[in-house]
């Protein structure tokens, strides 16, 4: 047993050191509570400073980014997070804007059957976000369906919706359009979404899908 006067009784942990310039330097990296104490991850001797050299090379390299010097870095960076953060915000209010056009262009294209506008296509590594922003938007402007789907590297995604006021389920018809591709897919009758690990036939099951909608009578 190890025991420091008055402070603390601990068991031996196999470092047998005859004084404390023996241990070198300590360096606490962390400490959390844990059962009602304090766990703490230190670092001594040459692991230390080993520690401190890849501490500071890394701090180092993360200045020269911003042409810094190295402890101006962390508010530097918390300034490059914050300029990110309104830069997606600002990107993604663009596309809002540019897929409501896009929406708008569609279903103005598009001929009405049905008493509603049916809008079908297949985009190429399109993001599945917009695919499903696009869709939600072709569906709010007036009576339609759009039966949209991306093709990427790891195989199709698909998204069906319908306007509220239809009856046609795009959930039914997903299953079937995900089935007939290899895959899984489903959702609300208002709403639905799949996927497949092959494109392969991917137009043939959108197409097939627009012939079913068209076929209800």
């Amino acid at each position: 047993m190890i025991e420091i006067e008055d402070f603390d009784w601990s068991p031996c942990g196999g470092t047998h050191a005859a004084r404390t310039g023996q241990v070198g330097l300590i360096a606490v990296r962390s400490y959390e509570r844990a059962k009602k104490m304090t766990r703490v991850e230190f670092v001594c001797g040459h692991r230390a400073l080993e520690d401190y050299r890849l501490a500071h090379s890394t701090a180092v390299r993360v200045a020269r980014h911003f042409s810094a010097e190295r402890d101006s870095s962390p508010e530097l960076v918390a300034k490059a997070l914050e300029e990110n953060k309104e830069l997606k915000k600002r990107t993604r209010d663009l596309m809002e804007l540019a897929i409501t056009a896009e929406a708008s262009g569609a279903v103005a294209a598009a001929l009405p059957t049905r008493g509603f506008k049916l809008i079908h296509a297949v985009f190429d590594k399109r993001d599945l976000d917009e695919v499903r922003m696009l869709a939600s938007r072709i569906v709010e402007t007036e009576p339609a369906i759009a039966l949209l789907a991306t093709r990427q590297a790891d195989g199709a995604r698909l998204v069906f919706a319908r306007s509220t006021s239809l009856s046609e389920d795009m959930g039914k018809l997903m299953a079937e359009a995900c089935e007939m591709l290899g895959g899984r897919g489903g959702g609300r009758p208002n709403l639905a979404q799949g996927g497949a690990p092959s494109a392969q036939r991917l137009d043939q099951a959108i197409q097939s899908a627009a012939d079913k909608v068209m076929a209800v009578t």
